[in-house]
């Protein structure tokens, strides 16, 4: 009997779509991501269905879009995320050892949630630099920095002797800022750390420069075409507002660079865990997944610090395969792939059955070269919450063929916004109220309708 593969997911917090060297990067070296693309294939059309860290970390868990699993924001959920319908629990009766090593951030609560053999995690966002962890049954603060120590852990997980295949769920914090909550449970400038770098990474890539993407127009301009955006502008011109992104290094080349330079550990870590899976002789017989859980915004549309709109730069993902038994070397696919089809890859290829609730689809096939016939159109939702004062009252429904984007803003009439990507793929020009699309514009209305009927079930 063929053993069962290893499967690995690496997850990079706020990692966009170009945030590795093989992805396109102007200036960041990413040796060891880039082999797993290299050695396996790209997934180039790869995307998220609500970009946001906790409700897109649901579904990838689950293989649910948010609408179904009910996490739809970044506030405390605990308890509902101890009764998620984790893919690990479904591996776990297929005979894998499983484990959790990094960022959970479904709630504030840190300890081990159904389906893992082992767990290490933190509260909420954690902290880049002496972290406090749940490891060994308790919270323990331990010195050093959170992506080392993460990226240790993992490579002790994957060397243990065992005799089961495992399945490791690896979720870093990088290259998410410190947001350290204030004394009265919210965040201000005051409590905002920033991006952290270790001693040895502080002065990586000093002086670069990311160039100017066409999309990165004055707020004034973007204004006129996005009457959303015009809203949401004018509640970032507050002054608390003002200060947060000050904070954080929003928009500037200095939170390009230090977020290239974080990814230096993440890479490193990358490079120990194929090392130790080559030592041990597992490597060809381990699957490995690496995304992000979401996009991020460098001024695209005036936006900064920012990951939750529906344009390309917040729901793109980088998306490599390893697995040299189903994936032939250099492979690329241009098929829309979703991050809520990673759960239901991993219980077949465990030799199981997704579930009735799973709403992604099995990559499997297409990684055995098989013709099949694939998605044309998926939906993206955001509901409006109250993390940050500008973004009260911006929920939204969209939907995105291979050509067309349509952005339904749940809260405000007359507000629409349509694009055509093949001529406009930066999103440039809203075609909502053009009389010369009307035809198609009643077609993409009437897919998302569609979508976001299914994803509830209905």
């Amino acid at each position: 009997m063929a053993r069962k593969p290893n499967l690995i997911v690496i997850l990079v917090d706020d990692l966009r779509f170009d945030e590795t060297s093989a992805s396109g990067h102007p200036y960041m070296k990413t040796p060891n991501i880039d082999r797993i693309a290299r050695e396996g294939a790209m997934f180039e059309n790869a995307f998220h269905t609500t970009p946001l860290c906790s409700p897109n970390r649901a579904s990838i868990l689950t293989g649910q879009y948010a609408s179904r699993h009910g996490i739809i924001d970044n506030v405390g959920r605990d308890i509902a995320s101890h009764r998620l319908d984790n893919y690990h629990v479904a591996l776990k009766a297929l005979g894998y050892e499983t484990a959790h090593i990094g960022k959970w951030h479904m709630g504030n609560d840190a300890s081990p949630r159904p389906g893992y053999d082992h767990w290490v995690s933190f509260k909420g966002q954690g902290q880049l630099s002496n972290p406090i962890l749940w490891e060994d049954g308790g919270e323990h603060q331990v010195e050093g920095y959170m992506t080392d120590l993460l990226n240790s852990r993992a490579v002790e997980f994957v060397k243990k002797k065992r005799k089961a295949p495992f399945a490791l769920f690896f979720a870093h914090k990088a290259v998410h800022p410190d947001l350290h909550q204030n004394a009265s449970g919210g965040i201000d400038a005051s409590s905002i750390g920033g991006y952290t770098l270790p001693e040895r990474h502080k002065d990586l890539y000093k002086g670069m420069t990311y160039p100017k993407r066409p999309n990165m127009l004055p707020l004034e301009e973007v204004a006129k075409d996005k009457p959303a955006l015009k809203m949401l502008f004018e509640a970032r011109a507050e002054p608390v507002s003002r200060d947060i992104l000050a904070a954080m290094d929003g928009g500037t080349q200095e939170e390009i660079r230090k977020r290239a330079a974080m990814m230096a550990s993440v890479d490193e870590g990358v490079g120990q865990l194929l090392e130790a899976l080559e030592a041990t002789k597992q490597l060809d017989n381990t699957c490995i997944v690496f995304l992000g859980d979401n996009g991020f915004f460098f001024g695209e549309h005036g936006l900064t610090v920012e990951r939750r709109f529906a344009y390309e730069e917040g729901i793109r993902t980088v998306f490599y395969v390893r697995y040299p038994k189903r994936i032939e070397a250099g492979t690329k696919f241009d098929q829309m792939i979703l991050a809520i089809d990673i759960a239901p890859t991993m219980i077949e290829l465990a030799g199981g059955k997704p579930g009735d609730t799973v709403q992604g689809k099995s990559l499997v096939p297409l990684m055995k070269g098989r013709t099949v016939k694939w998605r044309q159109s998926f939906l993206c939702e955001y509901w409006s919450e109250g993390a940050w004062p500008w973004i009260v009252g911006m929920g939204y429904k969209a939907v995105r063929t291979e050509r067309y984007k349509y952005i339904h803003w749940t809260h405000h009439q007359g507000m629409a916004e349509m694009y055509d990507l093949e001529k406009d793929p930066y999103e440039m020009r809203n075609l909502a109220a053009e009389p010369g699309v009307a035809k198609e514009r009643e077609a993409v209305k009437k897919e998302l309708r569609k979508l976001t009927a299914e994803a509830l079930g209905l």
